[in-house]
């Protein structure tokens, strides 16, 4: 995931020429200032993830939920979009795929809380249900305008 972006500084958003990152290490998570100051929960669902299986290459599908309590950002949907959609061709287990989402996520957003679950699709009949959580290092508190 690139991390040259700066809060506040859409790429993405509006422009129709965008397009989808080769992979996640080419993606770019981008943010906005959170405009509240009061300590609330943001959710996150799609249920058309994919990635692929590291040893056959088959495509592992999952519904993937992100619920996070923003600090002083907020992440810009259009850009978990296509970072998620960057998985397509990523070969990983289920269990990397997921820890690796929460990591780029809390790097990029720096949240109070968050969670990524991930229910992957049945493959021989048994489904796989992974839940990633953060726990920020200490709360800190929204401030605005100096206060």
């Amino acid at each position: 995931m690139k991390k040259d972006n700066k809060p506040g500084r859409l790429t993405l958003l509006g422009r129709s020429e965008a397009k989808i990152p080769a992979s996640p290490a080419e993606a770019r998570l981008e943010t906005f200032p959170n405009p509240a100051r009061r300590e609330y929960w943001i959710r996150f669902e799609t249920d058309d993830f994919t990635s692929l299986c590291p040893i056959t290459g088959q495509a592992d599908f999952a519904q993937i939920e992100i619920s996070y309590v923003p600090d002083r950002l907020c992440i810009e949907s259009k850009s978990l979009k296509f970072y998620l959609a960057a998985f397509r061709n990523e070969r990983a287990f289920n269990e990397a795929v997921t820890n690796r989402i929460l990591d780029d996520f809390v790097a990029a957003v720096h949240p109070r809380e968050a969670i990524v679950t991930a229910q992957f699709s049945a493959r021989g009949g048994i489904a796989l249900k992974v839940q990633a959580r953060y726990a920020g290092t200490g709360r800190k508190r929204i401030e605005r305008n100096g206060r």
